[in-house]
């Protein structure tokens, strides 16, 4: 089960994009995309060779290689609600937070060395934004690991279910570290409010003026990456949600895949109702997102 759970993600990972982006063709009024366009993009990239500029070293040549291999080793590490990873041990949701760190130091690192002073501008906005994204990530995964005896993502996740919630007083606490999580991901995925992941103004991009300088098979593996960091980040929601709701592992992962769904879909009606905030006001959206995870832990320690 934990490798099927895994190849529905590396397959179905692209499609959250799709229903994101019909979504929000539908509250402009348009028809959108076909909903495969994120895998034709993927193809019709990886058959382009890419170009690399004389001013460039390794370094730019690993990003995406690092990015995409990150994403991938961090989803094995990752359980599906009730569903336990393919890899799991003690103290595994440290490396699960560093593999992500990893992929994203050498994201800015890859933009950094082009030279150019706008990837680099966004290489140091991507750095200032996810470092106060991280905290409130180990804190809420602490909570979670505070309560169920483990430091480990499947012995936290698979020891939550509808008993255990309610006999502990647990359900108006899951508000909080939802609400966390939420922000977290779309601040790791550069959506809108933190990003806006089509706009093409280098003064504003954050994730978007990174990559300028990538094409061909090196774009498509920092997209196809991308696109697994949404389904990753989900699972750190629906793992939360699922189990109260069901017990079997084929209904959990059956649930969490209409949960992502459903997850893409709220993306969407956000980016169609707001805009993006100022660059100044993302770090108070960061603080949000930690205190709400502070208040998560205080719940879950009383």
């Amino acid at each position: 089960m934990p490798l099927i759970s895994l190849l529905t993600a590396l397959i179905l990972a692209p499609f959250l994009r799709s229903i994101i982006n019909k979504v929000k063709a539908f509250f402009a009024g348009k028809q959108g995309p076909p909903l495969l366009q994120p895998y034709y993009d993927l193809y019709k990239l990886s058959r382009k060779g890419a170009v690399y500029s004389s001013v460039t070293s390794w370094v730019f040549r690993a990003g995406p290689v690092v990015a995409l291999g990150t994403s991938v080793t961090a989803l094995i590490l990752m359980p599906t609600a009730r569903i336990s990873s393919l890899f799991q041990f003690q103290g595994d949701l440290l490396l699960f937070a560093y593999i992500l760190g990893l992929g994203r130091f050498f994201t800015i690192a890859a933009a950094m060395d082009t030279g150019s002073s706008f990837e680099g501008m966004g290489a140091s906005r991507e750095a200032l934004y996810s470092a106060l994204a991280e905290p409130g990530l180990l804190l809420g995964l602490g909570g979670l690991g505070l309560i169920t005896r483990s430091i480990s993502l499947s012995a936290m996740y698979g020891g939550i279910n509808v008993d255990f919630v309610l006999s502990r007083g647990l359900l108006p606490a899951f508000l909080f570290i939802l609400v966390a999580f939420f922000i977290i991901l779309l601040a790791e995925n550069s959506r809108i409010p933190v990003d806006d992941p089509t706009t093409h103004l280098e003064l504003t991009m954050i994730h978007e003026v990174m990559i300028l300088d990538h094409c061909g098979v090196d774009l498509a593996m920092i997209e196809y990456a991308g696109a697994l960091k949404i389904w990753l980040m989900g699972l750190l929601i629906t793992g939360l949600i699922v189990p109260v709701f069901t017990t079997s592992l084929r209904g959990s992962l059956a649930l969490s895949i209409v949960s992502l769904f459903l997850m893409a879909m709220l993306i969407g009606i956000i980016e169609s109702i707001m805009a993006r905030l100022k660059l100044i006001r993302i770090p108070r959206l960061m603080a949000v997102a930690f205190i709400f995870a502070a208040f998560w832990v205080i719940w879950v320690a009383g």
